[in-house]
């Protein structure tokens, strides 16, 4: 991943767009802090969709809770 100052992201975007588009991965800094990450569309959702299956094969994996009925006030309860 290479590291991309705000300003110079700012000032070269096509240039930027066009390297992720090739798949490369920037981090944008601003003030030395990193303030976002630019990478391909692809493999964002790729990303998105692993991090989704993990959840949802831990949460088939825990028991499941006795289904009692719940009053409306009790769900809200704060």
């Amino acid at each position: 991943m290479k590291t991309v100052s705000a300003s110079d992201a700012n000032r070269h975007f096509s240039t930027l767009l066009r390297d992720v588009g090739k798949g490369e991965t920037f981090e944008i800094v601003s003030r030395g802090r990193a303030v976002a990450v630019m990478s391909p569309a692809s493999a964002s959702q790729g990303a998105a969709d692993a991090a989704k299956t993990r959840l949802l094969q831990r949460l088939c994996s825990q028991p499941r809770k006795a289904s009692e009925a719940w009053t409306r006030d009790e769900l809200y309860d704060v």
